[in-house]
């Protein structure tokens, strides 16, 4: 299968300060790549370098097999899509209105949306099943609700790739399952996604690959069940935990250490 977006032994970081260095990896359609590591790690520096939101300090980002710096930023949106954490807006945008700017990358510089992007993003919310929500104010909606928003924003792209910086943060128990059951559609659709994640238990049954990342290095990068395991967890997070196995044979669930 073809890779849509590769790095090869990336740093990144602000000028003067380097947050990480020595990342390589390579997406492809059809999969999710999980990236986890505790806070401060450099996760969201390293999407926005994968994005072109920040310039590499050394290596390199190809997009699609070409260097992402060689693409226009038009260009780059219609096979690059971008999910940040939860945002509010400003404005009281419908559902549908809100979807329909992710049909801003193939339009012209003063060009409306017309019948065939209305269509797109129409079909869209249905693929993420949102329909009702489509003529509801983005601020009449749940956390939860408005992540799938732009989730399908981004599926409005259609893009090759989607990157998610913590997808499910702030969103109650709920709301995590849907957004995770969404970032499993767009991978069935084809598209090749990373998200990155403090939960080990939704990289388990969601990804297909992992990347565990501390202090701006990859730890360990494979096989979703081989990386997510107890003793790579406790070096990722110098912490402890407990391990709860599946009697049915399922993905165990891990739970960090707490109390006597």
């Amino acid at each position: 299968m073809t890779s849509v977006l590769d790095a090869t032994d990336l740093s990144v970081g602000y000028p003067g300060r380097g947050v990480g260095s020595g990342l390589s990896l390579s997406l492809q359609g059809g999969e999710v790549l999980a990236l986890l590591g505790p806070n401060g790690c450099g996760k969201t520096t390293w999407l926005k370098t994968l994005l072109g939101l920040l310039p590499a300090l050394a290596g390199s980002v190809r997009l699609q097999g070409r260097s992402l710096a060689d693409w226009p930023l038009a260009e780059r949106a219609r096979v690059l899509a971008y999910v940040p954490q939860g945002q509010a807006s400003t404005f009281g945008f419908t559902a549908l209105e809100m979807v329909l700017m992710g049909r801003t990358a193939h339009l012209g510089l003063i060009a409306r949306p017309g019948t065939k992007d209305r269509a797109i993003a129409r079909a869209a919310i249905e693929r993420l099943g949102i329909a009702h929500l489509a003529d509801r104010s983005v601020h009449r909606i749940s956390g939860g609700e408005r992540q799938l928003v732009l989730i399908a924003r981004a599926l409005a792209q259609q893009p090759q790739a989607v990157l998610l910086d913590e997808p499910t943060a702030s969103l109650d128990f709920g709301n995590q399952g849907l957004v995770m059951r969404a970032i499993r559609t767009l991978a069935d659709d084809g598209l090749a996604v990373l998200f990155t994640t403090h939960d080990p238990n939704q990289a388990l049954r969601c990804a297909d690959r992992a990347l565990l990342m501390r202090d701006g290095r990859v730890l360990a990068e494979g096989a979703v069940g081989r990386v997510i395991e107890a003793q790579g967890l406790r070096a990722l997070y110098h912490a402890g935990l407990h391990q709860v196995n599946d009697a049915a044979g399922g993905p165990p669930v891990f739970l960090p250490e707490f109390g006597s």
